[in-house]
């Protein structure tokens, strides 16, 4: 069996790749990469390897990306340290999705169910995949978010939530009438949690929601500039290896 690990930090990466050899002596590890830049090139370049496993956050951006830039049948097992992208993760490939830091009896039930799903020259393929995504359906995006006004929580619809942009460390929801409110959540965490066809995070600063949208234009080097309403003192053009994703997201 060929795997390919997709994981940004080596330890992590060296320690999924022990105990994977040590489920199995006929696993081999062909790649590690670290990045999704790095993981794309690959998978546009080199043969295909049977499995792949990827963390969620990688040092670019979240490995969801990679399969707006490129088409990817092989199956994924996600490893990550949160359990809100669960949903997000299989409405593309994946098979299983781990929680770090990853316990070896879950792995080998992993890697067990991609044989039992995969080596069975696809007798029944559709019905098992079919059975694992309405499983999975139990789980909810967000409907509402807390939000601190001074030492209050309160909450907000995420419906009324135009945008969500960081600073620095600090992220922060604008509503459809202009007022910020201070999150407890990072951009990547909330682009697991928030409804994918309503929102799309366009670059490292900004997550809209659909409805924001007034205008989108052409821009530099083949990425666009996206016109909001209520307007952001932040950066609004679509990240080049992101426009795909956004175009297509726009038509849905």
């Amino acid at each position: 069996m060929r795997i390919v690990i997709i994981e940004d930090e080596t330890p992590a990466a060296s320690r999924l790749a022990k105990m994977l050899q040590g489920i199995d002596a006929g696993i081999e590890i062909v790649r590690k990469l670290d990045s999704v830049e790095a993981s794309v090139k690959y998978l546009e370049t080199s043969e295909r390897p049977d499995l792949i496993f990827m963390d969620i956050q990688l040092a670019d951006g979240l490995s969801f990306s990679i399969f707006e830039q490129v088409r990817l049948d092989t199956p994924v097992i996600f490893t990550t340290a949160f359990d809100n992208y669960m949903l997000k993760a299989f409405k593309v490939n994946s098979i299983d999705y781990l929680l770090k830091p990853i316990d070896g009896k879950e792995l080998s039930q992993a890697v067990q169910k991609y044989k039992q799903l995969y080596t069975d020259s696809g007798n029944g393929l559709a019905g098992k995949i079919g059975r694992l995504m309405q499983e999975m359906n139990t789980a909810k995006y967000k409907q509402r978010l807390l939000i601190r006004r001074g030492q209050q929580l309160q909450s907000i619809k995420t419906s009324d939530i135009a945008y969500c942009h960081a600073d620095g460390k600090l992220c922060f929801a604008t509503d459809f009438s202009g007022n910020n409110y201070l999150l407890d959540h990072t951009l990547g965490q909330l682009e697991g949690c928030l409804e994918p066809s309503q929102f799309f995070r366009m670059n490292r600063q900004l997550l809209v929601n659909i409805e924001s949208i007034k205008k989108v234009h052409t821009w530099l080097g083949g990425r666009l500039k996206v016109e909001l309403a209520p307007t952001t003192g932040v950066d609004t053009v679509v990240s080049r290896e992101r426009v795909n994703g956004f175009k297509e997201w726009l038509g849905n």
